[in-house]
């Protein structure tokens, strides 16, 4: 594993703990880091959140994040024991809303019929 990629998972758990533990803020509670993408230089780093909620609560909760990335940012290099931590970018990360979106149009298929006829077309035929 390179180097950057080394960094950014030791990121993404210091700024897990520090998102779930240090940041008193009721808007972040449902806040989860799930990856950080580290540049090459480690100066940039982009912090994937997923957030559970309506779409208000979720643009308030990363508006949160963007606005205490400086006490993130801090904690992490005190806790990493690191000269220069990098300038975190927090993102709305969509994959899981994504595959739960996927899986409830799948779900509605099976329900209608439709894909299970496809499945036994494709058994049928071998």
């Amino acid at each position: 594993m390179r180097r950057p990629e080394r960094f950014a998972e030791a990121l993404r758990e210091e700024i897990a703990e520090v998102v779930g533990f240090e940041l008193d803020d009721p808007r972040v509670v449902s806040a989860t880091v799930t990856e950080v993408v580290v540049s090459n230089d480690l100066r940039d780093a982009k912090v994937y959140v997923f957030i559970q909620g309506t779409d208000a609560e979720v643009n308030e909760a990363l508006k949160t994040l963007r606005h205490a990335s400086t006490f993130v940012r801090q904690q992490v290099a005190m806790n990493l024991d690191v000269r220069h931590a990098p300038h975190l970018h927090f993102v709305r990360d969509t994959a899981e809303e994504n595959a739960s979106r996927v899986s409830t149009i799948l779900e509605e298929l099976v329900g209608k019929g439709e894909f299970q006829e496809r499945n036994e077309e494709v058994t049928s035929e071998k």
